[in-house]
Parts: structure tokens; C-alpha cells; sequence
């Protein structure tokens, strides 16, 4: 029997529905960013120069705040709101149907953080493995050397944290509200819609985690985010509660907004690459085991919570279909 959505969508509707809006949406966030980075070079009349214009606001401190909401903005647009419009369409008006729900105990936090830490330690071996197979096409390690540089200056500025409001404030836009419009668009919507219509979850994960990785556009830390993503993606899977998944991506981020903030506050300048955990092969492999006993764990205590996600799941196909 073919899949369809609540709606009566068919996978193939569903991807339709899904790329349409996101390619409107990707327009309408970098409408956004230009809006925003007009208001950096209120005075800039040359189009032809405005690009370096732009890059050298953007190294402004006074310009942080601005920069901080158009990343809110541009975010929201490009994932919460086609994540949002394609709910909507396709399986109806509850948000039950992006995958929040109330069940969810502390056991499942605790043990999500320990998942995304782990990750961390296994994926790390891989972004050096990257590094070196780059370091042999020269052409594709200049445009990585670029991305990550330009990557740690931005980084370098949204660091420039004066206070404990201002440190508030980027662990919000800069560690929470990620974590949300990243999990509800690659989990709880794509995600779902590949193991929904494939019935191949680990190749749906798998599918997911790739596009998860291209998106944040690092090449030397591509193959760690498959990690990452593959790791928040089976906890998805194995939770169907999304908070559970936006908590453990937000306490995974924290730690690294807060530790830009400590190196705020003794006036160093940002380097990623002092910040990310350094470990070895033997590490990796050890961190992996852990990461299997880890999610043995976890389903013990997500089973109960998935069984009331899955009859208040059949309550609103229910009411969907009366």
C-alpha cells in the first residue's frame, strides 16, 4: 500500500510540497540578509562594492546585534517556516505533527546529552581524516581554508559578549534557536518523511544526516556532522518526541557559547579548533561503544513515553478523519 500523508499526500507530493517551499523560503531569508545588511551600510550607494561593504560591517562590534537577529530571522525563515506551511498542508493544523509532544521525562535529556557528547568525541577523529584527504586537492582545500576562516570570524564576533544579558541573549539566537528550526526541519520533517515512505529508517537517518551536513557548508567537518546528525536523527527516531531532540542539540551548543564567553571575558580572540575536544582512532572506537550502550539506555526510557506519543497519535488521526 502506498504511503500517504494525513492529507493524502504521497511521498513523492510530500518532497514536492517540502522543495517548493523551501526554495521560496531560501529566497525569502536572503531577502532578509539583505534588508539587515543594508541597515549595517545605511550609506552605501555602490552596488558594485557592496559585498566588501558588507564584510567589512560585519567585523563591526556595534554591528553584533544586528547580526545576531538577522541570523534569527534567516533561520526562521529557511527552516521553522517552510517546516511549518508543509505541516499544515500535508498532515493537518496540530503541531503534534511537527513532533512536540508533553512526554518526555529527564532520564531521556540526561542520556540525549550524553548521546550528542559522545558523538562529539567519535566525530572528531574525522574532521582531521577530512583535513588531510583535502590537504591533497588544492583547489577544494582553498575553498574549505575560506569557509572555515570566514566561519571563525563570525564566530570571533558573536563572541563579543558584554554581560550577562548580552551572554543570555546569544545562548538564545545563537545556541537554542538553531537547535529548533534545525531539529523541526531535518527530524521531525524530513526525517519523518523519508522513514514514513521508504520504511527504511536507518537509510532515511542516513539520507538526513548528509543533507543535514551539506547545509551548515563546512568541508573539513562534513564527514563529523553525518556523525552528529546521524546520532540526533536515530535519537528522533527512537524518542518521536522533537523536544527531546532540540534540548540535547541546545545543551550540545550551549557548551560551546559559553565557552566562547569564558574566552570573552579573558579578552582572548576565538579559535574553533582550541574550543572542539581533540581525541584519537582508540577514542573513537571506545566512544562509539559507549554510544551503543548509550541508546540501549535510552530506549528503556523513551518506550514508555513512545507508546502514549503513538496513541495520541491514532487520537488525531481520529479526529482528523471524523
Amino acid at each position: 500500500m502506498q504511503y500517504k500523508s494525513n492529507k493524502g499526500f504521497s511521498g513523492t507530493g510530500q518532497l514536492g510540497v517540502l522543495l517548493l517551499l523551501f526554495g521560496a523560503c531560501a529566497i525569502l531569508a536572503g531577502i532578509v540578509q539583505f534588508v539587515f545588511g543594508m541597515q549595517m551600510v545605511p550609506d552605501h550607494t555602490d552596488f558594485n562594492g557592496l559585498q566588501k561593504a558588507l564584510a567589512k560591517a560585519f567585523k563591526k562590534p556595534e554591528n553584533i546585534n544586528l547580526m545576531r537577529w538577522m541570523q534569527f530571522f534567516s533561520t526562521f525563515t529557511l527552516f521553522f517556516v517552510p517546516s511549518y506551511i508543509y505541516s499544515r498542508i500535508c498532515n493537518g493544523k496540530n503541531i503534534f505533527w511537527l513532533g512536540f509532544s508533553k512526554y518526555i521525562n529527564g532520564f531521556q535529556i540526561m542520556i540525549g546529552f550524553l548521546i550528542m557528547f559522545s558523538a562529539n568525541l567519535m566525530a572528531e577523529p574525522l574532521a582531521d581524516l577530512s583535513k588531510s584527504l583535502v590537504a591533497h586537492l588544492p583547489k577544494l582545500n582553498a575553498m574549505a581554508l575560506s569557509l572555515e576562516n570566514a566561519y571563525n570570524e563570525q564566530v570571533s564576533m558573536f563572541s563579543n559578549v558584554n554581560g550577562g544579558i548580552d551572554f543570555l541573549l546569544s545562548l538564545f539566537i545563537m545556541a537554542f534557536l538553531p537547535a529548533l528550526f534545525e531539529e523541526v526541519f531535518f527530524r521531525a520533517v524530513i526525517q519523518n518523511l523519508l522513514v514514513n515512505w521508504w520504511k527504511k529508517p536507518i537509510l532515511a537517518i542516513l539520507v538526513t544526516s548528509i543533507l543535514f551536513s551539506l547545509i551548515h557548508g563546512s568541508v573539513y567537518l562534513f564527514l563529523s556532522r553525518i556523525i552528529l546528525g546521524f546520532a540526533l536523527g536515530l535519537m528522533y527516531y527512537k524518542s518521536k518526541n522533537i523536544w527531546v531532540n532540540i534540548i540535547a542539540h541546545f545543551l550540545n551548543n550551549g557548551i560551546i557559547v559559553t565557552m566562547m564567553f569564558v574566552y570573552s571575558l579573558q579578552h582572548k580572540k576565538i579559535d574553533l579548533n582550541e574550543v572542539e575536544l581533540k581525541t584519537g582512532w582508540g577514542f573513537m572506537i571506545l566512544a562509539g561503544g559507549f554510544l551503543i550502550l548509550l541508546f540501549k539506555i535510552f530506549d528503556k526510557y523513551s518506550e514508555n513515553n513512545k507508546l502514549k506519543i503513538e496513541n495520541k497519535r491514532q487520537q488525531h488521526l481520529s479526529k482528523e478523519y471524523t
